[in-house]
């Protein structure tokens, strides 16, 4: 899983009347072009055989229509699965906002936060993960080559101090949900989410398995 940043890109220009433009500095105006320029990162800095992705969320300035306002503030997020590109993505975001903002007569300043580092799991522990799941539930049941995904998890922080394996249950296919709303089972942050709870027996008896293998491994 990659990890996860914030960012918070805050303008500050000088106000004016909308229909005199010439008489101030619009950050509003500032905020647009960087945030077209913060995805030439992903497309033109990027190496692209890495994956990363850059997304501006939210932006805010204003109050009134026909008034330039002073001030305007952008934010986003910000996904990696290195410490490389992340620290390659930062020094951009910071540069394409400080040139841009000083280009059209605006201060920027950044605030760049580093929530949660990528996840990545150790390959001895997670073959000996695998092998207790394929004992619970099969073969077929246990897939070893799912493809990384672009959310976060701060069972990263556990793994870069233990050597270790985060692994994903499942939730079924959707046919234990009582809500209506379609085929298939809804993902975390959908408010109709109904959790599975045919899989606790499955997921207490995996990690008894797991213990008990490496109780057995002297570990």
């Amino acid at each position: 899983m990659a990890s996860a940043s914030l960012f918070r890109i805050e303008l500050q220009g000088a106000g004016c009347h909308g229909a005199m433009p010439h008489l101030g500095h619009d950050p509003v105006f500032a905020a647009a072009q960087i945030i077209t320029s913060l995805q030439s990162i992903i497309s033109r800095n990027k190496n692209p055989i890495h994956a990363a992705a850059l997304s501006v969320t939210q932006v805010h300035s204003g109050d009134a229509q026909n008034v330039v306002p002073n001030e305007a503030w952008l934010g986003g997020t910000v996904r990696t699965f290195s410490d490389e590109m992340l620290d390659l993505i930062e020094n951009r975001v910071r540069e394409i906002a400080s040139a841009t903002a000083s280009a059209l007569g605006c201060v920027s300043s950044v605030k760049f936060v580093r929530n949660y580092p990528a996840t990545v799991n150790d390959h001895e522990y997670t073959t000996l993960a695998m092998g207790v799941m394929r004992e619970l539930v099969g073969e077929d049941a246990v897939d070893g080559a799912i493809p990384p995904t672009m959310a976060s998890e701060d069972f990263s922080f556990m793994l870069r101090a233990k050597p270790g394996c985060y692994a994903f249950i499942g939730n079924g296919t959707g046919d234990h949900r009582s809500l209506g709303h379609g085929a298939g089972p809804c993902l975390l942050h959908n408010g109709s989410y109904d959790f599975n709870d045919a899989l606790l027996p499955i997921g207490s008896s995996y990690f008894v398995r797991l213990v008990e293998r490496l109780l057995a491994r002297g570990s």
